[in-house]
């Protein structure tokens, strides 16, 4: 990842954070505003309930402004913080909570509007200066106090500062602020590093890129340790990594086999060729040394069409070519091809196949080509006069092959190579002057093409491929005629 993308997913992160905090800080004022406003109604609501009660407990009006009441009022002020009056039922105040000998407001008149308020609805309820009566604005709550013929004997207001409660909620949102900052600031520090963590295995991913394009397919990105999309982006990324390396691998190997292989061939062919150009060879023997250069020209076209075959199985998709075919009848039809050459070493064919039809399904051209290769190899490295056996059979829900042939037997070691590009075992190095080596690579890229195995033995010279084929779907597809045997391995 580019440094800048980093720094602009960080900004854009961080200013995510600094809009939802905003966000949340207006929604919190405005509800925790809307909260100590409403408690502070409530409250004095409460209290103005409380001094209703206290003076209604009182049998003359003369008492509203006794002193007895005003210190009931000054404790009930101190304990709420509020600030109380009363006034007469035409609203001049008579007495109040303040703890002078003389109140300060005693003979004030409240305003003729609240005044009406209370007259019509009972009860009044405002933030109001009570036109000068305070010099700022108070929540003000007035209740009637009623007398003991139920007529209205006066009226008890309570009070309370608006400054004060915009002092108390200014040091909520003080104590807000400073911790937003301090989370916002924590938050900003752990995006930066968790930004940094998700970007090491992305910066690593694209130092190892720019390597695999010079060639370096050795590096690895570090494991990432949670479980997470990152983590199996990694993990994938290192198992391409070893996919790429191994294919690099393989395609060295194969320049490299390739070209001794091609190397034999032209040496011989450019030799012979100059013997008789520079009269090195007499002219007796040209031709047998003519005939060694077109075996040799011959066996190089047989490596180049082997290779074409090759590039053709890697590229074709044998899902796309499947079908239903008669696995016997295909395997009948291939053994023909080698009539000539089975009478020529004097083979006896022995077929096992059931009488009933094995239906199977894949490409069958180059299923064909399969068992060509492998009654091909078993013709060329058997005994004359021995047997080649060829089975077929069912188990497990598969289809088995099996070619058998009696010869020199493949040296343990041997066996885990012979399905290589290029590998041919001892025996045949001495015998296949046809062969390019390339067979048996063939028949195991077709097999796995299709899901498929194959096992080789050779013990005590008997050797046998057997391969699985999978069984056709009762009622899918056709019986398929089985093509001819493609030739050459």
């Amino acid at each position: 990842m580019k440094r800048s993308v980093f720094f602009k997913n960080f900004m854009v992160t961080t200013a995510m954070f600094v809009v939802c905090f905003f966000a949340f800080g207006v929604t919190m004022f405005l509800m925790g505003r809307a909260f100590l406003i409403r408690e502070r109604q409530e409250n004095l609501q409460a209290t103005a309930g409380e001094v209703k009660r206290l003076t209604e407990a009182l049998h003359t009006e003369d008492e509203l402004d006794s002193w007895a009441v005003r210190m009931n009022l000054a404790s009930i002020a101190q304990s709420t913080g509020n600030h109380i009056f009363l006034t007469d039922a035409e609203g001049t105040v008579l007495s109040s909570s303040d703890r002078e000998a003389l109140s300060p407001y005693a003979g004030r008149q409240m305003p003729a509007g609240v005044m009406r308020s209370l007259g019509r609805d009972g009860e009044y309820e405002g933030l109001t200066s009570l036109d000068g009566f305070y010099e700022g604005m108070y929540y003000v709550v007035a209740e009637p106090i009623a007398a003991r013929d139920g007529q209205t004997a006066g009226y008890v207001f309570v009070s309370y500062a608006g400054s004060g409660l915009y002092r108390m909620w200014g040091g909520f949102m003080i104590v807000y602020v400073l911790v937003a900052i301090g989370v916002l600031a924590l938050a900003i520090v752990f995006e930066y590093a968790n930004d940094r963590r998700l970007a090491r295995p992305l910066n690593e991913m694209a130092e190892a890129a720019h390597r695999f394009a010079r060639g370096d397919y050795s590096v690895r990105v570090s494991p990432y340790p949670d479980e997470d999309e990152i983590g199996t982006l990694t993990e994938a990324f290192n198992t391409m990594a070893d996919s790429l390396e191994r294919n690099e691998s393989r395609r060295r190997e194969f320049i490299a086999n390739v070209s001794h292989e091609l190397r034999t061939p032209m040496t011989a062919i450019a030799g012979f060729a100059d013997g008789i150009l520079d009269g090195t060879i007499p002219p007796e023997e040209e031709k047998k040394y003519l005939q060694t250069i077109s075996s040799e020209t011959k066996r190089l076209g047989r490596l180049v069409r082997s290779m074409l075959d090759m590039s053709r199985l890697r590229d074709a998709d044998p899902a796309r070519r499947q079908q239903t075919f008669d696995l016997g009848e295909m395997v009948v039809q291939t053994l023909l091809n080698f009539e000539e050459r089975v009478d020529a070493k004097h083979l006896s064919v022995d077929l096992n196949m059931p009488e009933d039809a094995i239906a199977v399904r894949g490409d069958v051209d180059a299923l064909t080509r399969v068992v060509y290769n492998l009654i091909d190899n078993a013709v060329k490295f058997a005994f004359v006069g021995t047997e080649l056996a060829v089975s077929i059979w069912k188990e497990n829900g598969r289809a088995y092959t099996s070619v058998q042939d009696t010869g020199p037997t493949i040296p343990p070691e041997e066996l885990p190579l012979i399905f290589d590009r290029f590998h041919k075992a001892d025996r045949s190095r001495s015998q296949d002057r046809e062969g390019v080596g390339l067979g048996l690579y063939m028949v195991r890229q077709i097999l796995s093409a299709h899901d498929q195995d194959i096992f080789v033995t050779s013990e005590n010279g008997a050797t046998v491929f057997t391969f699985t084929l999978a069984l056709a779907e009762p009622g899918r597809g056709g019986k398929t005629e089985a093509q001819g045997a493609a030739a050459g391995t």
